[in-house]
């Protein structure tokens, strides 16, 4: 039980180093990333103004934004990405920055940016 709460808090610490450095303004909003086990979750943050501009995930209860079923896996997140960047297109959102929230980028994460940098999305 003690490794999997010090995992936790390790990339806690890793999320504040990052979110440090990157902000998202209006022109480039935050797109920022986060997996459970089961499903992923990725919403495009305007910082300034302290308001969610687009969001997308694999959760059924999320309601318009889900993109899928199944989340735990990368083709799942491939969708979230690609949903949410057809979402960030119609909202006239081209550029943003990535914040990986302390997630190492591989797997999961490295799918759904990929997924979202082939919608259109810039980063």
């Amino acid at each position: 039980m003690e490794r999997v709460k010090s995992k936790t808090v390790r990339r806690l610490r890793r999320k504040a180093g990052v979110r440090k450095r990157v902000i998202g303004v209006p022109s480039r909003p935050r797109l920022t990333v986060f997996r459970s086990l089961k499903h992923i979750y990725a919403q495009v943050i305007d910082d300034l103004a302290g308001r969610t501009l687009v969001d997308a995930s694999t959760s059924p209860t999320k309601g318009a934004g889900s993109a899928g079923s199944a989340g735990g896996n990368c083709a799942a997140a491939a969708g979230v990405g690609k949903t949410l960047a057809e979402k960030a297109k119609k909202a006239g959102i081209t550029e943003v920055v990535f914040d990986r929230n302390g997630y190492a980028y591989h797997g999961r994460i490295k799918a759904l940016a990929d997924a979202a940098r082939k919608g259109g999305l810039k980063f």
